[in-house]
């Protein structure tokens, strides 16, 4: 039974000649307007035993033992299995002020087994700079867990030693944002694309006037913008709402090896090219034979391969690609010449080693 190939469209191609317009707030966004990540080092206690015993978190315990006071006797090791060390992460969003509260991670960095049950301690959060911008507390929520039997067997379900704590850190510092300052907005293009950046420049300049956009380059747009904070935030609810008309993607063709997937690109055409398609089929088979010499003749008894080998080729089809040929096209005489989802690979791959692909072969 002939076999049919079906194709992933990029982008409209199914859709009317004309692009859709988007709003600028869903292609683009405003520079230095992003998250920041935190991360910090701290404990866990109050595990059922499912903790470690490691030489940082020994030195861990002891220096917050020392926090409160308490010196423990040199030389004394302590026997703990309810303390485990963990690595705490955590995404501040932008303009996060001092008080609000945001979700943290949990993670054990040394050997313990599970972390359910636990509670984490004061963890103070520092971001790229070495600043403290949150500290972190409370109890962990943890979806894994995790049973060994005494005959070594063992069954772990999800992470037992990744736990999350929703709204577990309380931010202590803001951190500085280019928003407020300067004549320019600038907004960056989530798809880097030159036409769309004119496109958005011009839309803008229709919107607010002339002269008030201009394209940088293939990612930025940079606007003029009032000065006053309360009037910023204003002009910025407005620009972005601005609808505009998007480029259309590029002529690609990406072809993922693992699963059979071909994604082909609205506007992919082929240069004249002719393809022909054909198996061939290549049998070996081993005859094993023995040979023994006759009775008195002081030979040896030894074993002689005997190789049979077949080749069957199958009936070969060509077909013609004309120029300009349209994906419609291209789909249709894909399928009469019956290729399989690996055999339009190498086909593609041949067209494109023959320079007769008017586009990006991309292969993952």
């Amino acid at each position: 039974m002939m076999k049919k190939i079906t194709f992933l469209l990029l982008g409209l191609c199914f859709a009317a000649a004309s692009v859709q317009a988007a709003r600028i707030k869903d292609v683009a966004e405003v520079a230095g307007v992003r998250s920041n990540q935190l991360v910090g080092y701290g404990l866990v206690t109050g595990l059922p035993g499912t903790g470690e015993k490691t030489p940082f978190t020994e030195q861990s315990f002891r220096s917050m033992l020392e926090r409160f006071g308490i010196q423990m006797p040199i030389g004394f090791k302590p026997k703990f299995k309810n303390v485990a060390a963990v690595i705490v992460t955590a995404e501040l969003p932008a303009f996060s002020k001092p008080g609000q509260r945001v979700d943290v991670t949990v993670s054990s960095i040394g050997a313990a087994k599970s972390l359910r049950g636990g509670t984490l301690m004061q963890t103070f959060l520092q971001g790229l700079d070495g600043e403290v911008y949150a500290v972190a507390q409370g109890n962990l929520v943890v979806s894994g867990f995790s049973a060994e039997g005494l005959d070594g067997s063992k069954i772990v379900g999800n992470n037992p030693v990744v736990g999350m704590i929703s709204s577990g850190a309380t931010v202590e510092r803001e951190v500085p944002s280019p928003f407020s300052r300067g004549d320019y907005i600038t907004f960056n293009l989530l798809q880097s694309d030159f036409t769309t950046a004119q496109n958005m420049a011009n839309a803008i300049n229709d919107f607010l006037g002339p002269q008030m956009a201009s394209p940088l380059d293939s990612t930025s747009v940079r606007v003029r913008a009032p000065r006053d904070l309360s009037q910023r935030v204003a002009f910025l609810s407005a620009v972005e709402n601005v609808e505009f008309d998007t480029a259309d993607s590029g002529a690609k063709i990406i072809v993922n090896s693992r699963t059979g997937t071909i994604v082909v690109g609205k506007h992919v055409k082929l240069k004249p090219a002719a393809v022909t398609h054909g198996g061939m089929t290549v049998a070996i088979k081993e005859n094993l034979k023995v040979s023994q010499p006759n009775a008195f003749a002081g030979g040896d008894t030894v074993v002689v391969p005997n190789s049979d080998i077949q080749v069957t080729e199958g009936s070969g089809k060509m077909f013609n690609f004309q120029p300009g040929l349209t994906l419609d096209d291209l789909v249709r005489a894909v399928n009469e010449v019956g290729a399989a989802p690996s055999d339009l690979m190498a086909i593609l791959q041949a067209l494109k080693q023959a320079g007769a692909i008017e586009g990006q072969l991309i292969v993952i």
